[in-house]
C-alpha cells in the first residue's frame, strides 16, 4: 500500500525499475551465502523490492487503461505475469538440474536485473498530475 501511495506522488517508471534491480540483488546476496543473517538480508532486499514493483504494476496499468477496459488489461497483465512464473519456475528448475541451485538463481537474478534494464530503457512514465 506504501508504495503504491508514493507512486501517486513521485511515478510508476523509476519506482518499478528500481524495485526490479533491489529484486534482483536481493537474490544475488542469497545466491553469494549460506549464512543465516546475510541470507534474511537477501529476503529483505527481494521483498523490498517486490513491494516497490507489485502495486506499482497495477497502478500502471491503471493509468494507461480506459475504465471500460481496465478490468480486461489487469486480467491479461496477470496471465503473462503467471505464464512468467510457471516459465521461470521450468528454467530455474532446468538450470539447477543442470548447473546447481547456485547457477540457477544467479540465472534469475540476472534475468530481474535485465527486466529492470528493458524497463529503464522503454518504459514511459504512465503517471502524470492530475490522473491520480
Amino acid at each position: 500500500m506504501f508504495t503504491g501511495a508514493l507512486s501517486d506522488k513521485i511515478g510508476r517508471k523509476w519506482l518499478i525499475v528500481w524495485g526490479m534491480w533491489l529484486q534482483a540483488g536481493g537474490i544475488a546476496v542469497t545466491a553469494l551465502t549460506a549464512d543465516f543473517m546475510t541470507f534474511g538480508l537477501g529476503a529483505v532486499l527481494l521483498g523490498l523490492g517486490t513491494a516497490m514493483v507489485y502495486p506499482t504494476l497495477l497502478a500502471a496499468i491503471g493509468d494507461v487503461a480506459h475504465p471500460s477496459w481496465r478490468a480486461s488489461a489487469v486480467g491479461v497483465y496477470r496471465f503473462w505475469r503467471d505464464l512468467g512464473y510457471a516459465v521461470g519456475a521450468l528454467l530455474a528448475g532446468i538450470t539447477a538440474d543442470l548447473f546447481g541451485l547456485v547457477p540457477a538463481m544467479w540465472l534469475v537474478a540476472a534475468l530481474t536485473l535485465l527486466s529492470g534494464l528493458i524497463s529503464a530503457v522503454r518504459m514511459t512514465e504512465t503517471f502524470t498530475r492530475g490522473t491520480g
